[in-house]
């Protein structure tokens, strides 16, 4: 509100200006051509005198506001013209920040910034799009061609249970990788944490790591689990997919007969959750990417996942404000630190 009283400030301002360069021109006009002795003030009758000054006070103040108005208008008529190239689909366009009044200024800063982020929003749609379509086609590819092979009637025993084990597999891949979509983008879409309520925060880690007992028990893997009891106040439903999705993570790209190590503890007002493993751990080129969707690092982590698991972490944490670091090298394993705020409201 205070920017819109500036800007009418402003503005009154200028009038102000134009009137008094005005009179004052106007002036200076008619004692130019007294001093000329073009003009006689005592030559003009009472009523002829007052309306020579208006006209050429109108003239003058006309010509005036012809040329401001120009140079006001100038940033506002570009501003325009990439407003409309905008609408076409085109966010390239930009606007020279340069306005000798601050409200304007602003409005054409907040332009360029505005037309950035719809483009980089317009490739990262055009970029999921490609990258989504080519991760659901990969498994339904699969399953198509299998189940052709089903068809064969000289199929043995074995190789159509293999088959058919395959179609299975393939089919749970694509709708976990559907869920986990629909997942990420509900928690985008999201601005700030509801149904939050206050609970057993290591309770909870806790059950979470219970969900997975086949699959470490099936790689013989050992747990060590270091949980202090902590209270958190946040929505449960969606740390809990924070927590499943870093197990999950750890359990996968951890060897036979491997170890993984998970704690939890209160340190000030915050909570420090710590997982880590002695797996096939990332390189440094995997690291700068593994938060983004659909990125999966070399081929051996392809066939494990379908990269949209840490892009839900690194989200949930953005909407709780805490922070998560990631310390990892190849082939000594992987550690997640993710740092919460205790409260958060």
């Amino acid at each position: 509100m205070n920017r819109f009283k500036s800007l009418n400030l402003s503005m009154v301002l200028i009038v102000f200006i134009i009137m008094i360069a005005s009179a004052l021109l106007t002036v200076a006009s008619f004692l130019f051509l007294y001093l000329l002795g073009l003009f006689s003030i005592y030559a003009l009758t009472p009523a002829f005198s007052p309306m020579v000054t208006l006209v050429v006070s109108c003239i003058i103040g006309t010509s005036i506001s012809a040329v401001t108005s120009k140079k006001i208008l100038k940033p506002l008529n570009q501003l325009i013209k990439a407003t409309k190239t905008v609408s076409t689909g085109d966010f390239s366009v930009r606007v020279d920040e340069v306005s000798s009044n601050y409200e304007i200024y602003e409005l054409l800063k907040n332009f360029n910034h505005m037309a950035e982020e719809l483009g980089s929003i317009e490739l990262f749609r055009n970029s999921f799009i490609n990258e989504f379509s080519h991760e659901f086609k990969t498994p339904i590819v699969s399953i198509r061609g299998f189940a052709k092979q089903l068809q064969n009637e000289k199929l043995s025993a074995e190789k159509r249970k293999e088959y058919t084990d395959i179609i299975v597999s393939e089919s749970e891949r694509l709708a976990n990788m559907s869920a986990n979509v629909l997942l990420l983008t509900k928690f985008e879409n999201q601005t700030f944490i509801t149904n939050q309520t206050e609970y057993e925060l290591d309770e909870q880690i806790r059950n979470c790591i219970i969900l997975f007992e086949k699959q470490w028990d099936n790689k013989k893997l050992e747990i060590n689990i270091e949980l202090e009891p902590v209270r958190i106040y946040s929505n449960a439903e969606m740390l809990s997919h924070l927590w499943i999705n870093l197990i999950e993570n750890a359990i996968k790209y951890s060897d036979e007969n491997g170890h993984i190590i998970i704690s939890c503890r209160e340190q000030n007002n915050n909570i420090e959750f710590k997982i880590s493993d002695n797996g096939k751990g990332m390189d440094g080129d995997t690291l700068k990417h593994i938060y983004d969707k659909f990125y999966q690092g070399d081929k051996s982590h392809a066939t494990q996942g379908n990269g949209i698991g840490l892009s839900i972490v690194k989200r949930i944490i953005e909407l709780c404000k805490g922070k998560i670091t990631v310390e990892s090298e190849l082939g000594n394993g992987t550690t997640f630190t993710v740092d919460l705020p205790k409260l958060h409201e």
